[in-house]
């Protein structure tokens, strides 16, 4: 996969140039489109000199015009995971080149999208509430770029308490609207309650109703009772002196609070970034 990391590599002209040409010393990439509105080549260039302007000494085809498309939508140019997921939609048969106009009418393109190449996080989230707040928090800012020349993806992995409704079960909220008892408006509880909820809710309830607990189902994300983490993660916990990097089942991960800022989120993805490809370096 070529994807230009800056569009400040890409030129564009309405010609072939040549060896010998005059270039800008930073382009790396030429996308040429003539004012006869033919489609678009790409070439890769080289140039020597000092200075701003250079001379090129190498130029030579990467896409020709039947392997490119445009995007018809313009995007953050600087959203690579965005960006990458969608040229890799966009390359079918011949097609293995995507050219991209930026909000801010910048050009470039990528070139054999790959989203394996991307870094992959696994968000973990619990429904309800629907949609879930961190699993639509991340869709949110993954789409405005927050996360800009970071070349992540995002896989959710939402686990839904609604499976253990039930006459018996006790919910620790009633905001879930699941259906059955709530442990933060109960009065009573049956003699063989089902308590789904984390360590803060069974405290709360072995205190309030003490030997009516039959089973204790632990929703916490940290616990892997209810899932197990596969990749990189993130996600959320109400004990505040739990936030921060974790590493489950060998894998590195990060949670935010319950309560989390947008802002939480963005440095929690930035920083589980950094960590684990620190580690790779």
């Amino acid at each position: 996969m070529i994807f230009p990391q800056d569009y400040k590599y890409v030129g564009v002209s309405d010609h072939i140039p040549e060896v010998g040409d005059p270039i800008y010393f930073s382009t790396r990439f030429i996308i040429v489109k003539d004012k006869m509105e033919v489609p678009y080549q790409i070439y890769t260039v080289k140039s020597s000199g000092e200075g701003l302007i250079r001379r090129i000494n190498s130029i030579e085809l990467l896409a020709d015009q039947d392997e490119i498309t445009v995007l018809d939508e313009p995007l953050e140019s600087c959203n690579n995971g965005v960006l990458v997921e969608v040229a890799e939609r966009l390359c079918t048969g011949k097609i293995n080149t995507v050219v991209l106009i930026g909000i801010d009418k910048h050009t470039t393109f990528i070139h054999k999208p790959d989203t394996s190449k991307l870094f992959e996080i696994e968000v973990i989230d619990i429904t309800p509430p629907n949609p879930p707040w961190l699993a639509q928090t991340v869709r949110r800012l993954h789409a405005a770029g927050v996360w800009s020349r970071l070349p992540v993806r995002f896989t959710e992995k939402i686990v839904d308490l609604r499976q253990f409704e039930g006459r018996d079960t006790m919910f620790p909220c009633r905001s879930s609207d699941l259906r059955g008892e709530y442990l933060d408006a109960a009065t009573t509880a049956p003699d063989e309650t089902i308590l789904v909820g984390c360590e803060i809710s069974l405290q709360i309830f072995n205190l309030q109703f003490p030997g009516r607990l039959k089973e204790h189902i632990n929703t916490c994300p940290l616990r892997e009772e209810l899932y197990t983490p596969t990749k990189p993660f993130i996600t959320r916990c109400c004990q505040s002196e739990r936030t921060g990097e974790i590493t489950l089942n060998g894998i590195r991960g990060m949670v935010v609070h319950w309560g989390a800022s947008e802002y939480d989120v963005i440095e929690a993805v930035r920083n589980l970034y950094r960590e684990c490809n620190s580690e790779e370096e």
